[in-house]
C-alpha cells in the first residue's frame, strides 16, 4: 500500500481500553513514594526534587507558556526536534479559541507556533524522525483512524489508514492507532492500541508487510498495545510494546516474533523514549519509570497515586507528583518532558540536576 497524500479514515468514538478497571486497585496499592524534596527550605516555595544520584530532577510543572488562544485538552504526545524545540500533541480543551493541536516551544518554553486542527478530537501519539528527505513527524489520530506523516510545519507528506489488506478488519472504523515506531531500516510499525490489538508493519514506502500480536494474554498476544518503540540498545534492534492492559512490556523481533516479557516495576506502561542506555517509560498509573539496559529499575519518579485528580482543577494537583503520565521524552541535555492524560492538560519538565 503506497502512502497517499491526503488524510482519510472513518471517525468513531473510542474508550481507553482495559485501563480504568485496573487503575484504582493499583493506585491504592502503591505504598512507597520516591524521594520528593524541595530545592530550598523556604516553606516549600521552590520546585520539588525527585530521584537520586545522577537521576535527580527538579520538577517544573506547567512548563511552556501557551498563548491565550490555546487551551490544552488531554496532553498525549511529546518529542524534541533536531533544533531542540519541544513539540506537544494534545486534544483541544473546552472553550479553546484555537483548534490547533500541535504546539511548538523553544528550549526555554517560549511559544513558537501551532497547527493541526484536523487532529482536534483524535490527537494521540507523536514521533519525530530525521530522514533523507528531511525531518518528519508521525502523528497518530486514534479517532479518525489514521497515521499522518508531516514536516515540522504540518505539511502532509503521506497518510496511512486502516490496513484492510490485513484481513483483520470488517470496517475502517474498527481501527484506532495510538503510536508508531521506526526501525533503523526505515520500516514503520503501528500499534492499534484502541482498536483490535494488532501491530502493523510497513516498508519505508508505506507498503503493508504483516500484522502481529492480536488480542490476548499469551506469548505474542497483546491487550492495548498503546506504545511502541524500536529498542536499539542491544546487538540487534527489537520492537518493544507497551502492552498496557496486560501490565507489561513485550519484545518482538523486527519480523514480529515474540522474544520476551518485562513485567517487574510496571503498572500501566504507556510509551517510551531512550537516552544513553536508559529506557524512559511513562506509566499511566501516576509515575515515570527509568530502566537500565537490562530493563532493571533505576528509579520511579513522581509516584503520585493521584489518578482520581485527572478531571479536577489544576489547583488540586499535588506538586512533585504525577497523575496520569501518557507520553515522555528526553531532551539533548538529559532533561525529561512528561505529558499527562488530564482534562486540563499538563506538561512537566524534569530538569536534570546534580545528585
Amino acid at each position: 500500500m503506497t502512502m497517499p497524500d491526503s488524510t482519510t479514515g472513518a471517525a468513531r468514538a473510542t474508550t481507553r481500553r482495559g485501563f480504568l478497571g485496573s487503575a484504582a486497585a493499583s493506585v491504592i496499592a502503591a505504598a512507597a513514594a520516591p524521594r520528593i524534596l524541595h530545592a530550598s527550605d523556604k516553606a516549600g516555595s521552590e520546585n520539588p526534587i525527585v530521584g537520586s544520584g545522577e537521576h535527580t530532577f527538579e520538577v517544573i510543572h506547567d512548563w511552556g507558556a501557551l498563548p491565550p488562544s490555546i487551551r490544552y485538552g488531554n496532553t498525549h504526545g511529546v518529542c524534541e526536534d533536531s533544533s531542540g524545540r519541544i513539540l506537544v500533541h494534545h486534544t483541544v480543551g473546552a472553550g479553546s479559541p484555537s483548534d490547533d493541536t500541535l504546539v511548538i516551544f523553544d528550549a526555554d518554553g517560549k511559544f513558537v507556533k501551532s497547527w493541526g486542527p484536523e487532529f482536534k478530537t483524535g490527537a494521540h501519539g507523536l514521533h519525530v524522525s530525521k530522514e533523507a528527505g528531511g525531518e518528519f513527524l508521525y502523528l497518530a489520530d486514534q479517532r479518525r483512524g489514521v497515521v499522518v506523516k508531516t514536516d515540522l510545519d504540518g505539511r502532509v507528506a503521506a497518510t496511512l489508514s486502516c490496513p484492510m489488506e490485513s484481513g483483520l478488519y470488517g470496517s475502517a472504523g474498527e481501527y484506532h492507532p495510538t503510536n508508531v515506531a521506526l526501525a533503523p531500516n526505515g520500516d514503520l510499525y503501528v500499534g492499534d492500541g484502541y482498536g483490535k490489538n494488532w501491530i502493523h508493519h510497513y516498508t519505508p514506502k508505506g507498503e503493508y508487510v504483516r500484522s502481529f500480536g492480536g488480542p490476548g494474554k499469551e506469548r505474542g498476544q497483546v491487550a492495548c498495545p498503546h506504545g511502541i518503540y524500536c529498542d536499539t540498545r542491544g546487538a540487534t534492534p527489537e520492537i518493544v510494546v507497551a502492552d498496557r492492559s496486560n501490565r507489561r512490556l513485550q519484545y518482538f523481533s523486527l519480523d514480529g516474533r515474540h522474544l520476551r516479557f518485562v513485567t517487574d516495576e510496571l503498572r500501566s506502561p504507556c510509551h517510551f523514549d531512550e537516552r544513553g542506555g536508559v529506557l524512559l517509560v511513562p506509566d499511566l498509573e501516576a509515575r515515570v519509570t527509568l530502566l537500565d539496559r537490562d530493563n532493571k529499575l533505576i528509579a520511579h519518579l513522581g509516584d503520585g497515586g493521584n489518578f482520581a485528580l485527572r478531571d479536577k482543577p489544576r489547583d488540586q494537583f499535588v506538586p512533585g507528583k504525577f497523575i496520569a503520565p501518557h507520553g515522555a521524552c528526553f531532551d539533548r541535555n538529559g532533561n525529561i518532558f512528561v505529558v499527562e492524560w488530564v482534562e486540563v492538560g499538563r506538561v512537566t519538565k524534569l530538569r536534570r540536576v546534580a545528585g
